[in-house]
């Protein structure tokens, strides 16, 4: 079952985190979509990774052959782009040309390629990929007893409350790493989780449903440090609160449970559209904004021209390379199947 609504709201967290940069880079709006407010956006990605993962793939049996489509399914769709990013980011910066990211040494590559570093919005492929390893133990217990991902989350997340999510960074040889990316993210991936496995068993009734819960995206950018109600350190606490944890479930519970499928604006070709490049305006929009920052032109100028390349970009890299790789993946073990069957035939 394919639920659109999602589409959308994917692309609403690739948006949250190209107008927070925005901001930050050229002090649009004095800079109140900034302050790290991005980070929002990545949690909704996370929390979305982790029910979809739930969501396809706990109802299936955790045989060789699902586990097996999983990982090509996972690999196809993040590291290809990642993977060209990372190693022209280095190459570039080699030869004083810093178009994309900053990789300056070969430990530094070696940190991103191993998956336990990465530079600006990179940062966040790490906790995903790490994250794989943490769902294919959930789906192992599963097998057993759906209980013991329960256990495993609370006690986790109980850990990370006590232990104040702590801070686990350094380098080894010059390699750095940094596992707090993976803690400060777990929570969102566990209740991502918890939703996708009760997607279609929480029966909510029609007449809790309603358009209005849309609303409830109104109360991310009262997270926003600029213009949070808060007025202690906690509101730029992000990571390390449960409270904005509370609130990011809560706008993804109303999302997708409570507002109905058909709604108007998460169900659109609009939406569809910015979902599916979403990743990779993720990963492309910063090179561009700072590219674009360079030129002397009104802000809402450089605004409109930024989103327009970094969308065209996007559509680009999914289009004619991200799709095309990512179906090339998924089809190893149809092709090899195919080609041992060809080579046995043969040998009769």
């Amino acid at each position: 079952m394919h639920i659109r609504k999602l589409n959308s709201l994917r692309g609403i967290a690739a948006l949250i985190v190209f107008f927070t940069h925005f901001s930050d880079i050229t002090n649009w709006l004095g800079g109140i979509l900034g302050g790290g407010s991005g980070a929002y956006g990545v949690m909704l990605f996370f929390l979305l990774s982790g029910f979809l993962m739930s969501y396809l793939y706990l109802g299936k049996d955790c045989n060789k052959a699902n586990i097996q489509a999983y990982f090509l399914a996972r690999a196809g769709r993040v590291l290809p782009l990642y993977l060209v990013i990372v190693v022209s980011s280095y190459i570039l910066t080699q030869t004083d040309n810093p178009l994309l990211y900053n990789i300056p040494d070969e430990q530094s590559l070696v940190a991103h390629l191993l998956f336990i570093f990465g530079d600006s919005v990179l940062w966040s492929i790490p906790p995903e990929i790490q994250f794989y390893l943490v769902f294919l133990v959930f789906w192992l217990s599963a097998k057993r007893r759906r209980g013991y991902i329960y256990v495993a989350i609370i006690a986790v997340m109980i850990l990370l409350f006590f232990t104040n999510f702590p801070r686990i960074y350094g380098d080894v040889y010059g390699v750095p790493y940094n596992v707090f990316n993976v803690l400060r993210s777990l929570p969102l991936f566990f209740v991502g989780v918890i939703m996708g496995m009760h997607y279609d068993s929480l029966k909510v009734p029609d007449y809790l449903k309603s358009h209005w819960f849309i609303l409830a995206l109104c109360l991310i950018p009262l997270l926003y440090p600029a213009l949070s109600p808060v007025t202690t350190d906690a509101k730029r606490k992000m990571w390390l609160s449960y409270e904005v944890l509370l609130v990011m479930s809560s706008v993804f519970f109303c999302l997708v449970f409570l507002v109905p499928n058909n709604n108007l604006l998460l169900a659109n070709r609009l939406g569809d559209f910015i979902g599916k490049i979403s990743y990779s305006l993720y990963l492309l929009h910063m090179p561009i904004i700072a590219h674009v920052n360079q030129y002397a032109l009104a802000v809402e100028l450089k605004l409109l021209l930024s989103l327009l390349l970094s969308i065209f970009a996007a559509f680009l890299s999914h289009r004619y390379f991200e799709k095309p790789v990512a179906t090339w993946i998924r089809n190893l073990p149809a092709k090899r199947a195919a080609n041992k069957a060809v080579t046995n035939a043969a040998s009769v």
